[in-house]
């Protein structure tokens, strides 16, 4: 989905993750996960507990939690159960705190960003349209293809498709809540800041090696200067 915003080449950029970073969902997240694991026959977990453990791909989320990596057949059903509670609590998530403007100003200084999710392309486009800030957006991009997948090769396409709007990796900043967002900006060539809001634990967050901040202010005035 791309949006119809003026651009300058070689402007500031902002990658936003979706979950746990612009949408406070961490609260439905664990009422999926603690919901599947009792189909599952898991004992419940604390959101402590999770965010130490929490891992992207998610099957290395699963072998953290069972001691060994789960059956191809396991992590079917697992997914679909997740999936299934997930998107029943989730209709009930906001945007996190002060999202709205910050996308706002962002866009109002002159700067660009856009969205890459792992959650399926699909339901993303329509709930970010839902929330009223796709109009913000160069691009929107959602997973395609299967969900035990790192955000890497993702990024990849998001910002070759960006390319004639004058992105580049130089100038780019991912603002995520996983190690994975990290890992996939510096595959790229971009910088990243991780934020506390959502799936890790600020001591994972900081193996990282980025910047690591408790709110998405923060996070804005990080990329400000690492975007140069």
């Amino acid at each position: 989905m791309t949006a119809h915003i003026r651009v300058s080449t070689g402007t500031a950029h902002i990658v936003w993750d979706w979950n746990g970073t612009l949408l406070h969902d961490i609260d439905a997240v664990m009422t999926a996960t603690n919901a599947s694991f009792a189909e599952l026959g898991f004992p419940p977990i604390t959101l402590e507990r999770y965010r130490d453990l929490y891992v992207v791909p998610v099957p290395k989320f699963y072998e953290r939690l069972m001691g060994r990596v789960p059956t191809q057949d396991e992590w079917v059903v697992m997914d679909e159960a997740f999936h299934r509670h997930y998107w029943a609590a989730a209709a009930g998530s906001g945007l996190a705190e002060g999202a709205r403007e910050l996308l706002r100003g962002w866009q109002a200084d002159g700067f660009t960003q856009s969205l890459l999710s792992l959650a399926p392309h699909e339901k993303l486009v329509p709930l970010v349209r839902e929330h009223g800030i796709d109009v913000h957006f160069l691009r929107v991009d959602g997973r395609t293809g299967p969900s035990h997948t790192s955000k890497a090769g993702h990024l990849v396409r998001h910002m070759a498709a960006m390319e004639a709007a004058g992105v580049t990796a130089a100038r780019t900043v991912l603002v995520g809540d996983a190690v994975d967002d990290a890992l996939a900006a510096a595959s790229v060539g971009a910088r990243a800041v991780l934020y506390t809001g959502g799936s890790h634990s600020r001591a994972s967050l900081e193996t990282a090696g980025v910047p690591v901040v408790d709110t998405l202010a923060e996070a804005v005035a990080t990329a400000r200067e690492l975007a140069g």
